[in-house]
């Protein structure tokens, strides 16, 4: 025989065998309750691979290049805005055609079973959200007064829609026409006969979406922080001896002490992963969009050193699982180092905002 046929011997066999186990003859011959054994572990087999294909999280797309795509290949397109509202698209996109599409509404094996994807979803989603605002809001319009762009009014609800409707209408559904809406805005931004379609880029408007950026992963971080336990003192009154809340404070003499619940800890780390995902590209973007505004202030270098920190919470998760080591313990703390990179990120857009605002 052929030295180099050998080798397909052993395959042909096993192909062989498993036909003759899945042939109708084999189920008569086994009985009932054998075929529907063999169906039921096939089928569960088949789930948990998917499931695990499933929650792999997608990894990162070049925004420029993505946009450069969308407007037709041509640098002179390339207009201010351009990049932001590709990078937007592109986040969409991302959502629901990825690997087993969008998962949060998913009400059949194995998407409902899977749980970190989830998570990741909300975490992208509500930054997609905060940048569509800012579009419909900020970006488009050149004062307060100015009449917002009707395809950003169109675009920014559908966005909004309910994360986990299955039908009529389903999330999908609307999340593809709210990205149909941005590229109806792309096509105007680039399109120099249309003069309706704007962006402005302006250190003040950048400033504004900032601030809801800040809140973002100032809430993220402390989230995260939770997991090992954290004790603190009630400060939501601090520094202004007028202010009230809404139900009596806390003694500021007392430690109030908040621990993230065992099972919710990878919840928070992945919506925690997704979000900075998706704020990793729209900076990406705006640092192409903003370029001539951040040289002005001489922030381009605060916007790099930004995106270097939200980079390192991309990085590969080597554990099977999101560990909760104590502060100091053995044992690793996923979400604190997590916490870490945000808490960074954090600070230096408070800086940022701060040198635009002064700079």
């Amino acid at each position: 025989m052929d030295a180099g046929l050998a080798p397909k011997a052993p395959l042909k066999e096993t192909v062989a065998k498993v036909v003759e186990i899945y042939h109708p003859r084999t189920w008569r011959e086994k009985g009932l309750w054998w075929t529907a054994g063999l169906f039921l572990g096939t089928y569960l087999v088949i789930v948990t691979v998917l499931g695990i294909i499933w929650s792999r999280t997608p990894g990162q797309f070049d925004v420029k290049q993505y946009a450069l795509e969308l407007v037709g290949n041509d640098e002179a397109n390339l207009v201010p805005g351009t990049v932001t509202t590709a990078t937007a698209i592109g986040q969409v996109r991302t959502l629901l055609d990825k690997p087993g599409g969008y998962l949060t509404n998913d009400i059949f094996p194995p998407g409902v079973y899977v749980d970190n994807m989830p998570n990741w979803e909300f975490g992208a989603l509500t930054e997609l959200r905060d940048l569509a605002s800012a579009l419909r809001n900020e970006f488009s319009r050149s004062q307060t007064q100015s009449v917002e762009d009707p395809d950003l009014r169109l675009a920014e609800p559908r966005l909004n829609y309910d994360s986990e409707s299955w039908l009529l209408p389903s999330t999908e559904s609307e999340y593809r026409a709210g990205a149909e809406g941005l590229e109806h805005y792309l096509a105007r931004l680039y399109d120099a006969a249309d003069e309706d379609g704007q962006f402005f880029a302006r250190a003040d408007n950048l400033t504004v979406y900032l601030g809801v950026v800040a809140k973002r992963l100032g809430s993220l971080a402390q989230r995260l922080s939770y997991s090992a336990g954290q004790a603190h003192l009630d400060t939501a009154l601090a520094g202004e001896p007028s202010a009230v809340q809404s139900t009596p404070p806390v003694s500021d003499k007392m430690l109030i002490v908040t621990k993230t619940p065992w099972l919710e800890i990878d919840d928070v780390f992945f919506e925690a992963r997704g979000y900075t995902w998706g704020l990793l590209h729209s900076l990406k973007a705006m640092e192409v969009d903003f370029a001539s505004v951040l040289e002005n202030k001489n922030a381009t270098v605060s916007v790099q050193q930004i995106i270097r920190e939200l980079e390192n919470t991309q990085n590969r998760i080597w554990s099977p699982m999101i560990l909760n080591g104590a502060g100091f313990g053995p044992m690793a703390n996923h979400s604190l180092v997590m916490a870490s990179y945000i808490s960074r990120a954090n600070a230096a857009i408070i800086e940022l905002r701060n040198l635009l605002v002064s700079g």
